[in-house]
């Protein structure tokens, strides 16, 4: 009996081997705590970035505003920082960059929705293999030729339909900006409705559902929460967009809601100043801190708002 438990007993480990072991599972331990240091870093950098650009907007603006009420930089209806007689109504550049966003986002959106829809639900994977990446490469594009083809292409059309259109206008800033912004709309809502799972089609089919009908009352409800995200993406990026309207729109702050007469947006104001010679400090550098802050604080409220409306369509499907 005692020959054959020993036979059938485990050989005991020598203490080289545990110590390999140890020191084996100790080099483990030191480099899944070196990744995790590096990851650590890596996501700190980005709020560490995020928390000094809040910093500088707040600081400078905060000078700015010491000279300015905040009550006039809301409600004045001009804007000439740079002249002697100064005025500091940030409402004629909020008016060009949203009317400039809302004729992009009247072209992107649709378009863009209508594109996602025949990606996802009607195009063969063929014609979708080579459709997406043209129409992401349309996304990368350089937005200083988005604007050389808005003031010397669409600008001459745009003025044989309607010859009074003048040179620099919002609207054809807005349009070519629309064409820019598909590719997001598009590409994000095309992959939130390919994540629906394809026991929901199915199902829809199986009732008699049309592929159409199943694309708009089925798939598209069930992306709902992705695609609010690709809309609020799109009107984050038109409203921050800055080459086109320097480019197409001008740089003469007007205070107008038409789409056919010519503006300056914020961005394009901050271009403007940014790049000229005003001593660091003056009232008039000053401007381009408080433009920023407000610029900012519009898209943190888009953000906020496409967070709410993820969680609530999350909640409801």
């Amino acid at each position: 009996m005692s020959s054959l438990a020993q036979a059938q007993s485990p050989p005991l480990m020598t203490d080289a081997t545990t110590s390999a072991r140890l020191k084996k599972r100790r080099t483990r331990h030191l480099k899944e705590r070196a990744i995790e240091s590096v990851l650590f870093l890596a996501a700190s950098l980005s709020v560490f970035t995020t928390v000094a650009i809040v910093y500088i907007l707040v600081k400078e603006s905060v000078l700015f505003f010491r000279h300015v009420p905040i009550v006039d930089f809301l409600t004045d209806t001009q804007w000439t920082p740079l002249f002697d007689d100064a005025h500091f109504g940030i409402t004629v550049l909020l008016s060009g960059t949203l009317v400039s966003s809302l004729v992009a986002l009247a072209v992107a959106i649709p378009l863009g929705t209508v594109i996602a829809i025949y990606l996802s639900e009607f195009a063969s994977f063929k014609v979708r293999e080579v459709a997406k990446p043209f129409l992401e490469l349309l996304g990368g594009v350089p937005t200083i030729i988005y604007g050389y083809f808005a003031l010397v292409f669409v600008t001459p059309l745009l003025q044989s339909i309607y010859p009074d259109l003048p040179g620099f206008n919002l609207l054809s800033a807005g349009l070519v900006m629309g064409i820019m912004i598909i590719p997001y709309v598009s590409s994000l809502s095309e992959d939130a409705m390919r994540a629906v799972p394809m026991s929901l089609r199915e199902g829809s089919y199986a009732m008699g559902a049309t592929r159409l009908q199943t694309a708009l009352k089925v798939v598209m409800p069930a992306a709902t929460s992705g695609i609010a995200s690709a809309y609020i993406l799109g009107i984050s990026r038109a409203v921050g967009e800055t080459m086109i309207v320097a480019v197409a729109a001008g740089m003469q702050p007007n205070l107008t809601w038409n789409p056919a007469e010519p503006a300056a947006t914020i961005t394009a104001y901050i271009v403007q100043v940014a790049l000229g010679d005003l001593p660091h400090g003056s009232i008039g550098y000053q401007t381009i801190f408080a433009a920023g802050l407000t610029l900012m604080l519009m898209t943190l409220t888009l953000n906020i708002v496409g967070h709410v409306m993820r969680k609530k369509f999350r909640e409801a499907y």
